[in-house]
């Protein structure tokens, strides 16, 4: 039950199947990085893992505007394999390449009650703060029902999510506890495997997102990486050089905690509490440290960046594995709604 999913850490489940998918809607930034990517790279060593592009994701907010998808996607992929995710351990595919998702999709949907949607609280915070996009769309609101496709085509066992996305893999278990009591088991509840990853704030302290305008790409100059984090909001209490602060209330302190040293952080603490040290001074130390990191990602980046075959071989042979084992799941989807063939 949720209970249960809330309660387990990226490094305690049992060797299972793991699922998870991102958006191509642009550049990746740190948050990506740090949030979700390094998380993935740890669960590559313990378990079998699904990695897919959500492209049909992106068409549920930016139906408008789909022409920079295929472009995206790519991209996505090389960072991907920048930060260390491999292709010989993990089947990197993507969503619009398997069909049977929309099926799926579809199937689920005639089962899934409008109210379990309407109270979902990503649905309900998108939609405030997305003002300037219509989402009032039958796509947008069914999204958490192709998630739950996407996660159940495969059985996996776990899904890495953040806790603000754990309602999202308790719907998909709610989806498939209905549908097994329909038409007889053939979906596994997945559980929400919740990562050790850090909460990756953005410039504005909210969390890091495109959406917001507060990100920090992996493909920016260093010398911009530098400046956009030295703007970076800190404890709004330290108004002045002399006030002393609380590192808790520090959204840039989020990042210390990443990359610092517990020497370094030790440091800033005290500065920071005894007003020793101003917030330039505080950030200038971490800032070091990534601006260092996302160096070695950018040359990595680079070199797989040439190699657009090698690329485009890993999401075709990722692609086909996945479309052979979607192929067996909806001959058994098929089978227990009793319509449709092979």
């Amino acid at each position: 039950m949720a209970g249960t999913a809330e309660n387990r850490a990226a490094g305690a489940a049992t060797p299972g199947l793991v699922v998870s998918g991102m958006r191509p809607t642009g550049k990746l930034h740190l948050g990506h990085l740090l949030g979700t990517n390094r998380n993935w790279i740890a669960l590559q060593a313990e378990h079998r893992c699904h990695f897919f592009v959500a492209d049909w994701h992106v068409v549920t907010t930016d139906y408008e505007h789909p022409t920079e998808i295929a472009r995206f996607s790519e991209e996505m992929v090389i960072d991907w394999l920048a930060a260390g995710i491999d292709p010989e351990q993990t089947v990197v595919f993507q969503q619009s390449a398997v069909l049977e998702h929309a099926e799926l999709f579809l199937l689920l949907g005639m089962i899934c009650p409008v109210p379990w949607l309407e109270r979902n609280p990503t649905y309900k915070e998108q939609r405030e703060q997305l003002v300037e996009r219509d989402l009032s769309t039958y796509g947008f609101l069914g999204y958490p029902v192709l998630q739950a496709a996407d996660i159940l085509m495969y059985k996996a066992n776990f899904v890495p999510v953040g806790v603000d996305q754990v309602p999202h893999i308790e719907l998909a278990r709610e989806i498939a506890r209905r549908f097994n009591h329909l038409y007889g088991t053939v979906f596994p509840e997945p559980e929400a495997l919740l990562s050790n990853a850090p909460k990756v704030p953005g410039l504005d302290g909210r969390k890091m997102s495109k959406s917001y305008n507060n990100a920090v790409f992996l493909d920016e100059e260093p010398g911009e990486i530098r400046a956009q984090l030295r703007r970076m909001m800190t404890d709004p209490r330290r108004v002045r050089r002399k006030d002393p602060g609380d590192p808790a209330d520090c959204p840039a302190f989020n990042l210390h905690r990443v990359y610092c040293t517990p020497e370094e952080i030790a440091h800033v603490t005290r500065g920071c509490t005894t007003a020793g040290i101003g917030c330039l001074e505080c950030k200038d130390i971490m800032i070091d440290h990534v601006v260092a990191d996302l160096a070695q990602h950018q040359e990595r980046r680079r070199d797989i960046a040439q190699r657009r075959g090698f690329v485009r071989e890993v999401l075709a042979a990722g692609n086909e594995r996945a479309r052979e084992l979607a192929r067996g799941t909806m001959e058994q989807v098929r089978a227990a709604v009793g319509i449709g063939g092979k």
